[in-house]
């Protein structure tokens, strides 16, 4: 199976790379692609350049995928100004394409930052036309709708997760490849107080609390069209 993490942001998906690495134990292909290119990440460094920063977090996110055997695909568009554009649509229906995708992980259609939400309505409709014939793009259509499901959101957000993957397995190897991330390790200990060792664990902890686990990563199917499917996808 092909297996996409679509995201906001370099560093978004740990809300499901502990499942991504139970699908490549199974193995599934795996690729992440992110929307925007990172550049306002660097609270630690507010005047660096877009173009360093971006190349910073192209950098380390290349690291991770590396480590992970999985495609990067970087549509670099600018961080927290993302707006939905008939191109970025045509961009992203593009790379779903050209993943094959048939497993989809992206944000949850509420989330605390507006970049994260305008990528999840992205998938909906870009996943949708993905298996469609009438956008065109360098890639065939896909043969069906693929499957989508949405990541926790960060903040006072209710979700209505439905799906848990136990990822206590594999917890400490997401926490190590997240660390290639270093930039933003510095930034969220910077702004928060706290790196990817307690934002990963202290929620998966819950949610595999509440599932009889020690770590777990919850799921809400996305609402759209051939999203939902009527077998389990999920490893």
């Amino acid at each position: 199976m092909n297996v996409v993490s679509i995201m906001a942001h370099q560093d978004d998906e740990l809300g499901c790379l502990g499942t991504m690495l139970k699908c490549r134990a199974r193995g599934d292909r795996l690729s992440l692609v992110t929307v925007t290119d990172g550049s306002k990440g660097f609270v630690q460094r507010p005047g660096i350049a877009r173009e360093e920063a971006a190349r910073i977090r192209h950098q380390e996110m290349a690291g991770l995928c590396a480590s992970l055997g999985a495609q990067f695909v970087n549509l670099r568009e600018p961080d927290e100004f993302l707006y939905d554009t008939p191109e970025l649509r045509l961009r992203l229906t593009e790379a779903i394409r050209a993943t094959g995708a048939e497993l989809i992980f992206t944000h949850f259609l509420e989330d605390y930052n507006l970049d994260h939400t305008t990528v999840a309505a992205l998938v909906r409709q870009c996943a949708m036309h993905a298996c469609l014939p009438v956008l065109p793009t360098g890639s065939e259509p896909l043969a069906e709708h693929p499957a989508v499901f949405m990541v926790r959101p960060h903040g006072p957000f209710s979700f209505p997760a439905s799906h848990f993957v136990d990822v206590s397995g594999q917890e400490a190897e997401k926490v190590r490849l997240l660390k290639n991330h270093r930039s933003q390790e510095v930034a969220l200990q910077a702004a928060l107080g706290t790196g990817f060792e307690a934002l990963c664990q202290v929620p998966d902890a819950y949610w595999g609390s509440l599932v009889g686990c020690a770590y777990a990563e919850p799921f809400a199917p996305m609402p759209a069209r051939g999203a939902i499917k009527p077998g389990s996808v999920l490893p």
